[in-house]
């Protein structure tokens, strides 16, 4: 099976020098990476060219003007532009464990879509790591806050598949920086909505289609391992639109969405 995986990042070279890294490490590659990129400067772009000379699979920048935060329409663009049949979605502010890509491929099943955890470092181990350009981190090391979510526990990933986090809201509750789906079934659903203007929650909204489309949520946990990078809180300036235009996808089942990923398709064909 072909992977792509998604990169989402903005200004943040640093941090996705780190994520590259740990990319590279993988026990199993993607088939592609695609960094999908809202708007960032030279200085990311620099970051991008020197891993594509040392990965030995497509390293493709998918680049927008930076017009504000527009997450969705640039995620849209990966999509569009990916030739996987299953795509794994993370941020670029994220450290994989070296069986990220591994867990994720073993745990894919049609009809479904995945959600991952994330692990939490604080300020000063995220500092630490960045100065260090150091990518393996233990469970055990000081800085974590959800440390039982770091161990990566095979034997219990199917336990908790169908079972963890499925009942009342949390049915909705995504991460958009660590989740895998079937590129088809985004197609069918017309991607992510780009009426989402600004920070969250455009994910749970694209979610909320799947689910409406009869397509099950599983929940990996201990395994597809990921460490996400301190920063501080984006702004919400327009998170009431954006919540409101979630809670509009769950009243009426929506399963399309009108400004989707149609457009990029149809400019590709």
């Amino acid at each position: 099976m072909k992977i792509s995986l998604i990169i989402s990042t903005y200004n943040w070279p640093e941090a996705l020098d780190l994520c590259l890294r740990s990319v590279l490490q993988q026990r199993v590659l993607p088939s592609e990476i695609l960094i999908a990129d809202d708007g960032s400067s030279e200085q990311t772009a620099a970051v991008i060219d020197k891993f594509q000379e040392q990965f030995t699979i497509p390293l493709i920048h998918v680049w927008q003007e930076d017009q504000g935060f527009q997450l969705a329409k640039i995620r849209n663009k990966a999509i569009a532009r990916s030739s996987g049949e299953y795509i794994v979605q993370i941020d670029g502010d994220l450290i994989l464990h070296k069986d990220f890509i591994k867990d994720h491929l073993e745990f894919a099943e049609r009809g479904s879509f995945v959600r991952a955890s994330r692990i939490y470092m604080n300020e000063d181990l995220s500092r630490a790591l960045i100065q260090n350009k150091r990518v393996r981190i233990s469970p055990f090391e000081k800085g974590i806050s959800n440390r039982m979510s770091a161990f990566r526990l095979s034997f219990l990933q199917q336990l908790f598949a169908n079972k963890y986090k499925q009942k009342g809201d949390e049915r909705w509750e995504i991460h958009g920086c660590n989740m895998a789906y079937w590129r088809d079934d985004a197609i069918a659903v017309n991607g992510y909505n780009e009426l989402f203007k600004g920070w969250g929650p455009e994910d749970k909204e694209f979610v909320a289609r799947l689910l409406n489309k009869g397509l099950k949520r599983h929940f990996l946990k201990f395994g597809a391992i990921a460490f996400h990078l301190w920063h501080q809180v984006n702004p919400k300036e327009n998170l009431k639109n954006n919540v409101c235009l979630f809670e509009q996808a769950k009243r009426r089942k929506s399963i399309y969405c009108e400004f989707g990923i149609d457009q990029y398709l149809m400019v590709s064909t």
